[in-house]
């Protein structure tokens, strides 16, 4: 079979070659697109990760943040520590300061700072002592009786003339029962024929003590404020027969703390002068010495 010669030959290439232009526009396009897609995929899959990452990172910090914390809290309660060693303590103030004796005047500061709460304006005034109702206080330089025999010479005579039970001439007050002790040894030299009785709480009854002074005539009383109290409330003890009053005021415990340094003590003092002998002393029948 022969070719349509009518048919214009020329005009069919042409039109195929349009097609086969047409198609490759076509398929560009779409190329294109599948090539945005996958860089878009491939963006996407790229960043992702970065997001894990900032992720990680913020946990690290939230994981961090909390030790820091930690450690400054630490390093705080170590400051707080150290501080608190280096404060000082009452008996390391007592210790570096230099011993004063006492006087009249620190006695009544104490009473008038104890009842300024408690007490009106009047009877604080009554509440204050003249300085006849004091005796000579000690310088640091005395003994017990050394001391007792320059406040009271006539000491032979006072306690023949005493007579009365339940009763003392002579009354100290110090801090505590084994002090107590101490100072009624130191009593030896002075003392004489006089009766001594000790007056304090440790293994002893108020009712034993009540029935000693009930029993003789004691001159002498060595006790701790609180069972000195307690005995005048229970009528144990008068101090109608009193005449004088030491204090022992100067010495000072291993802590370096005086009788009224100590709170309890210092409570139980202010009770005891409250009691009756800050009247006798402004009858001028109670005289305080400060040993």
């Amino acid at each position: 079979m022969g070719d349509d010669l009518g048919d214009e030959w020329w005009k069919h290439e042409g039109n195929s070659d349009a097609s086969e232009v047409e198609e490759i526009e076509e398929k560009q396009p779409t190329e294109k697109l599948n090539k945005q897609t996958k860089t878009g995929k491939k963006r996407s899959l790229t960043e992702k990760p970065p997001k894990a990452k900032k992720k990680k990172k913020t946990e690290q910090k939230e994981c961090l943040v909390p030790q820091e914390k930690k450690q400054n809290d630490g390093d705080k309660s170590t400051n707080t520590k150290k501080r608190k060693r280096k404060k000082k303590t009452i008996t390391d103030v007592l210790a570096s300061s230099e011993p004063k004796p006492g006087c009249p005047a620190d006695l009544q500061n104490l009473v008038t700072q104890y009842f300024s709460d408690k007490r009106s304006v009047i009877e604080l005034e009554e509440l204050k002592l003249q300085d006849s109702c004091f005796l000579a206080s000690n310088d640091l330089t005395h003994s017990l009786s050394s001391y007792l025999k320059e406040i009271c010479p006539k000491w032979a005579k006072i306690q023949k003339q005493h007579t009365d039970k339940s009763s003392v001439v002579l009354l100290i007050v110090c801090s505590s029962a084994l002090r107590t002790i101490e100072l009624i040894k130191q009593l030896t030299t002075f003392k004489g024929e006089a009766k001594v009785l000790k007056l304090f709480a440790k293994h002893i009854k108020v009712e034993e003590q009540v029935k000693l002074l009930q029993k003789g005539i004691t001159h002498i009383g060595v006790g701790t404020p609180g069972r000195l109290c307690a005995l005048i409330e229970r009528e144990g003890l008068n101090i109608q027969a009193l005449r004088y009053l030491v204090l022992d005021w100067n010495w000072r415990d291993q802590k370096r703390r005086r009788m009224v340094d100590i709170p309890e003590v210092k409570l139980d003092f202010l009770r005891l002068l409250d009691s009756g002998i800050l009247k006798g002393c402004k009858e001028s029948k109670i005289k305080i010495g400060l040993f």
